[in-house]
């Protein structure tokens, strides 16, 4: 049995036959990650993305995408006011109740901001963006927000690299 070299890179075309190496590739990639929240006719819901990115300080707009496919993406196609939660190391927990549920936050506790937008508390950010643009982009949508109002605090943020979830310490 020969072993692969690790520092000898994985070549591939990509192509709907290589979607999984093409993933993992995107995964080396290391994000913060976020919670999005809205309001919908279906009380509040909730997404979490690693999508998210500034784009301009003047005029304050921001991005993140969502899958066309998520069974959440109706709400967020809908929602003309969400905020974008920056999530502290410590909300591991809050992330994997909202993955696992849109509605997690009935059961997690809020305020709701002058738009009717869930906003969490402990995140290292949040932005209250109101929707300004939406592009095609492949299965996903980019979703354009300017940032209305923010808020910030100290702490070490959660990542995601490789499938895994993590922290960067702060020198």
């Amino acid at each position: 049995m020969t072993m692969q070299d690790p520092n000898k890179p994985t070549l591939f075309s990509a192509d709907q036959s290589s979607s999984r190496q093409l993933r993992d590739a995107f995964g080396r990639f290391a994000t913060g990650v976020t919670v999005i929240t809205a309001a919908s006719a279906d009380g509040p819901v909730a997404i979490v993305a690693n999508s998210f990115s500034s784009v301009s300080l003047d005029p304050a707009l921001v991005l993140w995408s969502v899958d066309r496919a998520a069974r959440r993406f109706p709400y967020f196609d809908a929602a003309d006011h969400y905020a974008i939660h920056v999530l502290d190391a410590e909300q591991h927990d809050l992330c994997t109740r909202v993955a696992r549920n849109a509605h997690a936050l009935q059961d997690v506790a809020h305020d709701l901001n002058a738009d009717g937008v869930p906003l969490l508390e402990h995140c290292l950010a949040r932005f209250e963006c109101r929707r300004v643009a939406a592009h095609d982009a492949g299965d996903h949508v980019i979703v354009v927000g300017q940032v209305q109002r923010t808020a910030m605090r100290d702490g070490a943020p959660l990542t995601f690299f490789a499938g895994n979830f993590g922290t960067v310490a702060r020198d």
